[in-house]
């Protein structure tokens, strides 16, 4: 597994509020589906429900020390086979699977493990989205903003 950090999803009581809030920053971003993206460097940060977000990664959105932090971290892979692998590598480490490997809404492929400290990662493979050589991620232009 690469050194990085594809995603950084932030799950927010209000998309429209948040988003408001980051443009408000200068930052610019582009929403599908109720989720903005907003290139930020050789990654991208995701405002989505909380709710939404808890669910896609199989976990309870529990508020408090040992609940959900309301934040996921992805890592983008180039093949489902990448995917599969780092999900069962992250298990053997100690992870908790909380979502196995699964065909997804937007035609990917994706899970999610949470760390031994409850820190959520999604590994995916998203045919949308490019990885440079160097694993940085690039945004295509969604047709709205």
């Amino acid at each position: 597994m690469e050194q990085r950090v594809s995603l950084i999803t932030l799950g927010v009581a209000d998309v429209v509020r948040a988003r408001t809030f980051y443009e408000s920053l200068g930052w610019r971003g582009q929403e599908v589906e109720e989720t903005v993206f907003f290139q930020a460097g050789c990654l991208a940060l995701v405002l989505w429900s909380r709710e939404k977000l808890a669910r896609d990664c199989g976990i309870d959105d529990e508020r408090g020390a040992a609940g959900f932090g309301g934040i996921a971290l992805a890592y983008n892979v180039r093949s489902e086979a990448e995917a599969d692998e780092l999900i069962e590598a992250a298990r053997r480490a100690g992870g908790t699977v909380t979502r196995p490997t699964a065909p997804t809404f937007y035609g990917g492929y994706a899970g999610c493990f949470a760390d031994p400290d409850g820190h959520v990662w999604e590994i995916a493979y998203n045919p949308g989205f490019t990885l440079a050589e160097d694993g940085s991620l690039i945004l295509p232009d969604f047709g709205s903003s």
